[in-house]
């Protein structure tokens, strides 16, 4: 199977914070950004397997900024690695105040995707080709990220996740 280039599945999601978006305190909902993350990851995941996928996992998210009312908010997901049925993939999540031109990151995640046949059956994706800098360190550490995950589901046993041994354990 050849791989594909993470530019090809790059998706960019533009949003904007409306009332019905927020809170009490005119933030947007964690819920609602959160939503936003899966669909904009979803995408990417589709672009790049050419499949039908499910979301099988989201990594720890955490919210560095609030995004207020009337902000625009930029979603950029990418896959970082591809498994054998499941990808990786990293959402950064920006902020705009438009009247003020200020940008900030609010936060990003990793997400795992399946893809899928018809069926429903998990089916193979094709490799990622990682290009520039940021993308290669992105592919190095999504090993490590995806043993970590699988350690705390309880799908791996701690003794067989030799990434994670590399990081610990000095031979």
């Amino acid at each position: 199977m050849e791989g594909k280039k993470v530019s090809e599945s790059v998706t960019n999601m533009t949003e904007l914070v409306l009332p019905n978006d927020t809170n009490t305190l005119n933030n947007l909902r964690g819920g609602k950004v959160l939503h936003w993350m899966d669909m904009a990851a979803a995408i990417s995941a589709q672009k790049h397997s050419s499949s039908i996928v499910v979301t099988a996992g989201v990594d720890n998210v955490s919210f560095e900024n609030p995004i207020k009312l009337g902000d625009v908010v930029t979603l950029k997901a990418s896959v970082t690695r591809a498994f054998r049925t499941s990808m990786e993939l990293i959402i950064e999540v920006w902020a705009e105040d438009v009247p003020s031109q200020t940008r900030y990151k609010s936060n990003e995640a990793y997400y795992t995707f399946v893809a899928l046949d018809y069926r429903g059956n998990p089916k193979p994706v094709p490799p990622v080709i990682p290009e520039s800098k940021a993308e290669k360190l992105r592919y190095e550490g999504a090993l490590r990220r995806r043993e970590l995950r699988l350690v705390l589901a309880g799908r791996m046993k701690p003794e067989d996740a030799v990434e994670l041994k590399d990081i610990f354990i000095k031979s």
